[in-house]
């Protein structure tokens, strides 16, 4: 598929793309780059004259401006952003102009190569234009300002001191600041709580108690684990989270920091591989999952002909219209293979939604101003009713807005979790290595290779990554 086409699944919420693009599209070519890193400068247009910089206007808002906004209309929707550009421009005086669209490339590519892009971009979903190579080519503003700014909740503070653990590191790219990532979402597999009532399984907690529910549903004619087959991110979701929980947390820091051995000679990525592997050679996967989209294989769930899906914790807004009224959608943090070194509880929890302000903005201040509004209790709330998603304020949500039985059960997870809590870098640092290794994942779930060939795919993955000059600056400590 090439960047500028259409194709299935664009209506997913892709986080911890989200963190990928689900290898949909290709890497874009050097003209591409070229044209970010040069092109455009003579066409840009300059911004409204900047307002008097004060405490309550930290950037120098100018009244009566325009604001540009373009968010991905996937899982989320777009309805959060229409309230808050309302709000923006009720309190700036600004003329808002919103674009909800899931051909985020087709649509923005050519607006940053002729250097007039909008002023705040969702940069999300499978046509995601891919971070680090905006980065690369310059056309990310620096955010450290909005950070640093006074939060609108409590001017004696910053910004960053209101955020969770994660929002300021999962932004960065080559060292700086540059992506605002948004939601706090959890990873791991869901379940429907009716139907494991009425079946009697109890939730498993290992990987082998995990087998064991996976063949009563068979034997119930249920499918165990159905997963999203035509996007293997979700089941690169599985794999790496038992990676980090059977070899711990250097086990992941030694795939981030591109380790010549992340994936070969790490005992922890062959059993996390194999586990999966078992899966598809007990017959436990739901008949047909390797051919379905995201949004095919999630209803299929909804409609009780599997146990488990892995995903995050977007999926009970994009599924909201498929899920029934009783299904009682509860998370599952990943099981444990034996000998496991982070707890059960120990779940995969980042951020993402990626927001950006391009660096040829035509009204930077209104771009940081708006981002800095998105940082705010009052905001976060909006988000969390229109879009039943957390964001990255801490306590960000108001206590008498009631959630629904996913995120519920998310909340808990986390709670539960404390400082347990895990993320990969390697999508959003390594845009082609993220997308080499799902392709193996696709393999392998079709039988076509076996574990240790998709170890050794992994770690050519790696290794090619390793080779580019950036990746020095993206070491994990």
């Amino acid at each position: 598929m090439s960047m500028g086409s259409t194709g299935e699944g664009l209506g997913r919420r892709d986080l911890i793309k989200r963190s990928a693009a689900l290898g949909l599209i290709t890497v874009p070519t050097m003209s591409f780059l070229s044209a970010c890193a040069s092109g455009g400068e003579e066409n840009s247009t300059k911004g409204p004259a900047k307002a008097p910089v004060t405490k309550e206007n930290p950037f120098g808002v100018a009244k009566g401006g325009k604001l540009d906004v373009v968010v991905f209309k996937g899982g989320f929707g777009d309805d959060y952003a229409k309230a808050w550009e309302a709000a923006f421009d009720k309190k700036w005086g600004t003329t808002s102009s919103h674009l909800g669209t899931q051909e985020i490339t087709a649509k923005l590519q050519p607006r940053f190569n002729a250097g007039n892009p909008p002023d705040v971009v969702d940069d999300s979903g499978a046509q995601q234009i891919k971070l680090d190579v905006l980065a690369k080519g310059d056309q990310l503003a620096d955010l450290t300002a909005v950070l640093d700014s006074p939060s609108l909740d409590d001017p004696t503070k910053k910004v960053r001191d209101t955020l969770v653990e994660g929002a300021y590191e999962q932004g960065l790219q080559g060292g700086k600041f540059v992506v605002l990532k948004y939601v706090y979402a959890v990873f791991g597999f869901w379940y429907s709580g009716k139907l494991f009532k009425e079946k009697g399984w109890a939730p498993p907690k290992t990987w082998d108690e995990f087998l064991a529910v996976c063949a009563k549903a068979k034997e119930a004619g249920i499918g165990g684990l159905a997963h999203q087959g035509k996007f293997p991110y979700y089941i690169n979701v599985v794999i790496m989270d038992l990676i980090a929980k059977k070899g711990g947390l250097d086990a992941m820091k030694a795939i981030d920091n591109l380790e010549p051995n992340a994936f070969e000679g790490n005992p922890a990525a062959l059993a996390a591989v194999e586990a999966v592997y078992e899966v598809v050679e007990k017959g436990l996967l739901m008949p047909g999952t390797n051919g379905l989209t995201h949004t095919e294989s999630q209803t299929a769930w909804n409609q009780y002909k599997a146990a488990f899906i892995p995903s995050g914790s977007w999926l009970e807004n994009e599924q909201l219209k498929q899920t029934p009224e009783d299904f009682d959608m509860k998370f599952l943090p990943m099981p444990l293979l034996a000998d496991s070194k982070l707890p059960f509880e120990a779940i995969r929890a980042g951020v993402d939604e990626p927001f950006i302000v391009p660096e040829k903005a035509a009204n930077k201040a209104a771009g940081f101003e708006f981002l800095r509004s998105m940082l705010s209790r009052e905001w976060s709330t909006i988000f969390a009713q229109q879009a039943n998603s957390l964001t990255v304020v801490k306590d960000g949500v108001d206590p008498s807005v009631k959630l629904r039985p996913g995120t519920q059960s998310a909340v808990e997870a986390l709670k539960a979790a404390g400082g347990n809590t895990f993320s990969y870098r390697y999508p959003d640092w390594y845009s082609e290595m993220d997308t080499e290794i799902q392709n193996a994942s696709n393999e392998l779930m079709a039988q076509r290779i076996q574990p240790k060939e998709w170890i050794k795919r992994a770690q050519a993955a790696v290794d090619k990554a390793a080779k580019d000059p950036n990746a020095k600056n993206n070491k994990r400590a």
